[in-house]
């Protein structure tokens, strides 16, 4: 099976047509003000339309009110909305009925293994888990946690996070055979704000490398 790819907190149209160009799945933007990488409606929409119809828009948000959310949503034209907060079962149910009943990732800040096997029922209608390391504070922590918390067998997909780069991504996916992979701070450039095409290329690189069995 294949690893999907996610690119997340992409603020510059540089970075995103690098992303297009080296084939990822899907591109995160940061709707998180306290977000080093966050970014407005505005910005997000021409962002948006540089990508072509086989990248999926995903839309990352911490403790947002539904309506507010739902009309994010709908003025940037997001595929997916990743919930980072503290989001309830319910709350996502309902941020997704508002948002024309879009598929939602929910992240789990894992401190231990019981947050995410206590998940797996409430959060059972969640197209994926998106695993972080637990932080003080929302969004990407740039840290990894103990991957063997991750049960071989689990009933919803798992999406890896959490201080992830081209060093590090073929070993956890070797260890835990995740549906997609996302990466942040792994691509970062001279600033939060800026992605380094080096990096991008070579955590593809991994990625593929780790697909098709390589070292």
């Amino acid at each position: 099976m294949r690893t999907r790819i996610k690119f997340c907190g992409l603020v510059r149209p540089e970075d995103v047509d690098t992303a297009v160009a080296l084939g990822v799945d899907a591109v995160g933007f940061v709707f998180y003000a306290r977000s080093p990488r966050a970014v407005d409606v505005q910005l997000a929409s021409s962002l948006r339309r540089r990508l072509p119809s086989f990248v999926s828009a995903v839309g990352l948000f911490v403790n947002e009110t539904p309506q507010t959310l739902a009309a994010t949503a709908s003025a940037v034209g997001l595929d997916v909305l990743q919930l980072h907060g503290d989001e309830d079962p319910l709350a996502c149910a309902a941020i997704s009925h508002l948002a024309g009943s879009l598929p939602w990732w929910k992240a789990i800040r894992m401190k231990t293994q019981a947050d995410l096997l206590s998940s797996f029922g409430p959060f059972g209608a969640a197209e994926c888990l998106l695993l972080d390391s637990f932080s003080e504070g929302f969004g990407g922590s740039g840290k990894t946690f103990d991957w063997t918390w991750i049960p071989p067998r689990r009933p919803v997909r798992i999406v890896m996070s959490g201080g992830l780069d081209a060093r590090s991504v073929g070993d956890a996916i070797a260890a835990v055979r995740p549906f997609a992979v996302d990466v942040s701070s792994g691509i970062q450039g001279d600033s939060p704000r800026i992605k380094d095409p080096a990096r991008m290329e070579q955590f593809v690189n991994a990625v593929l490398a780790a697909d098709a069995g390589r070292p």
